[in-house]
């Protein structure tokens, strides 16, 4: 089960993906990557591990003035069948 969570400042909001196994990560590194490039606002990236064998995917705006990162995030949650983010 892919699980989310958000985080936001002004001008500055988070997105972390938390999976398991390559199909989760997978699944995850397209979705991402797909909705990405439908935007003109390019985030920073990156990929942590965390316990029993999980990984984090990491997506970061800054200097996000108008807020586009919260459609995209919204995108990224629905295309991963994500109901509950925390």
């Amino acid at each position: 089960m892919i699980d989310a969570e958000y985080r936001s400042e002004e001008r500055f909001a988070k997105l972390s993906l938390a999976y398991e196994g390559a199909e989760e990560k997978n699944r995850v590194d397209k979705c991402v990557e797909k909705i990405i490039a439908k935007h003109s606002i390019k985030p920073e990236i990156y990929t942590c591990c965390i316990s029993n064998g999980r990984e984090v995917l990491v997506v970061e705006y800054h200097d996000d003035t108008d807020r586009e990162s919260g459609v995209i995030f919204e995108e990224m949650m629905k295309e991963l069948d994500i109901k509950c983010c925390d």
